[in-house]
């Protein structure tokens, strides 16, 4: 589930679990055993772009369950500044997890190895921008076919600075 964020997802299982506990014996439901909340986490692949609350509560929605997205060129992307609002929503939050939900997970579900194409170590924050110093990245407005500067980042400015 793109764009809709994680936040909102331990009430939604939570809700889902007790109307079931209530009702599922005079509606006929069966999944088989399981808790609605189970069959949500084994179909389900949640994404987030900026969602201080979902990463709170990540072990309550599944750690397995969460990838984070970058969503450019959408207006709700943060790009170019993604990375560094990731750091900040991602303070404290274990390496291992981080990895899960940036790009483990992804990898998982749609069975996908992007470093079989592109080396781990080019594919960083810091290579990828490296890589781009030198072309304009500002983010702009769309005019009657003229571009107007709205926003920028400079590029060598911000592989310079990045860590990894």
């Amino acid at each position: 589930m793109s764009e809709g964020g994680t936040g909102w997802i331990p009430y939604f299982l939570d809700r889902l679990d007790r109307t079931y506990e209530m009702h599922h014996k005079w509606t006929g439901q069966d999944f088989g055993g399981r808790l609605p909340s189970e069959v949500f986490r084994q179909h389900f692949l949640t994404c987030f772009i900026s969602d201080p609350v979902g990463v709170e509560l990540r072990e309550r929605i599944g750690l397995e369950n969460i990838a984070w997205e970058c969503d450019y060129p959408h207006s709700d992307s943060s790009w170019p500044d993604s990375a560094e609002e990731l750091g900040e929503v991602m303070a404290g939050v274990p390496d291992r997890e981080i990895n899960l939900m940036t790009y483990e997970n992804a990898l998982r579900w749609y069975q996908f190895d992007p470093f079989a194409h592109r080396p781990r170590e080019q594919s960083t924050v810091g290579a990828l921008r490296a890589e781009a110093a030198g072309h304009d990245v500002s983010v702009r407005s769309y005019d009657k076919g003229r571009y107007e500067r709205s926003k920028g980042a400079n590029l060598a400015e911000l592989s310079a600075s990045a860590t990894a």
